[in-house]
């Protein structure tokens, strides 16, 4: 016979937290439900993130044409130490020829001097400090053992010189790699913002952009503003030619620059070599205020000095501002102005 059990009732305590509990599921989903939804930025706030992120993007840039152009200036001293070693080589190889044709001369009238016998088997100075006692050479044998001496020891230096350098290039090649990752990373980063405007956000975005460069495009009227040098001058008008051209980072013209590239080729289009970086080109030529510009001199910008333009008179600067823009005018005070350089 089965047996009629009355079903457990709950306990009290058990019953206050599940009460307890879906009260507070109830709670979560009412606040969740009247929370506002995650609001998208707006187009100018995108812009503002993205114009931080360009600004990045030059810094690490002309960290990036630093470590190029000491790895440039260390690939050329490496072969030219190479070639050093080289032509050392076949010098040495000629003086050891010389010394092993005398030794073979004696050897066939059998008067093969013992001392020579010594340096064609050992250590030669060994050999000079036994012989020099024993004055078993003669004098031009003992010169001609003297030069192997010096060339060897030029050899080891060179040799010692260049395996320093290469060690140096391969670090400055890996801080290059990482200063373009940087550089595209931040530019990435910045297109991923960009990407996710609406599409009439982007249009109204490139108009502006578009309005920035048309009306900083023209020549600007220099009014008073006193000329710079003539190698200035011819500077300023082979930057002022390349109006219009697009900002690439790392590039140094013809056709694309970023900030430091167009002001070095310009000022090697008048003849004048100067540094590949901003930071390199604040430590040339006198330094010169606000007030004191010239038209031609450089014009520094940020605290680190990561930015370089030319000063183009009225208050005006002539440089490659950033990614997405081209080669214009703009204002001076646009950005954080620290001092002139006149080459």
């Amino acid at each position: 016979m089965a047996s009629h059990r009355r079903p457990k009732q709950p306990s009290r305590a058990r019953v206050t937290v599940l009460t307890t509990a879906a009260a507070a599921a109830v709670a979560f989903s009412a606040q969740a439900a009247n929370a506002a939804p995650s609001e998208k930025p707006t187009k100018d706030e995108v812009k503002a993130k993205v114009d931080k992120l360009y600004e990045q993007a030059e810094q690490a840039t002309e960290k990036y044409n630093g470590a190029k152009e000491k790895q440039e200036k260390l690939q050329k001293e490496i072969s030219t130490i190479q070639d050093n070693v080289a032509r050392g080589q076949e010098e040495l190889n000629e003086l050891r020829d010389s010394i092993g044709l005398a030794a073979a001369a004696q050897y066939r009238t059998g008067t093969i001097d013992s001392s020579l016998q010594l340096f064609l088997s050992s250590n030669p100075d060994d050999y000079l400090d036994k012989a020099s006692t024993a004055d078993q050479l003669s004098a031009q044998q003992v010169e001609a053992l003297k030069k192997i001496q010096e060339k060897q020891r030029e050899l080891a230096q060179e040799r010692s010189e260049a395996s320093e350098k290469l060690k140096d290039l391969a670090s400055t090649r890996t801080e290059l790699g990482k200063k373009k990752q940087e550089v595209q990373g931040k530019l990435a980063e910045a297109q991923k913002l960009l990407n996710s405007l609406t599409a009439a956000e982007k249009a109204a975005l490139a108009a502006e952009q578009e309005r920035a460069n048309r009306s900083s495009s023209s020549r600007v009227d220099l009014g008073d503003a006193p000329a710079g040098s003539s190698r200035a001058m011819a500077a300023f008008q082979a930057a002022q030619s390349k109006i219009g051209s697009p900002y690439v980072y790392g590039a140094s013209g013809p056709s694309s620059f970023d900030c430091s590239g167009l002001t070095s080729w310009a000022y090697a289009q008048a003849g004048v070599s100067i540094p590949r970086t901003s930071q390199a080109q604040a430590t040339i030529g006198t330094r010169v205020s606000m007030s004191e510009l010239r038209v031609g001199d450089l014009v520094f910008f940020y605290s680190d000095i990561h930015h370089v333009g030319f000063y183009a008179g009225n208050g005006q600067v002539l440089h490659a501002p950033r990614t997405g823009t081209t080669v214009r005018y703009e204002s001076i005070n646009n950005m954080p102005f620290q001092f002139g350089v006149r080459v």
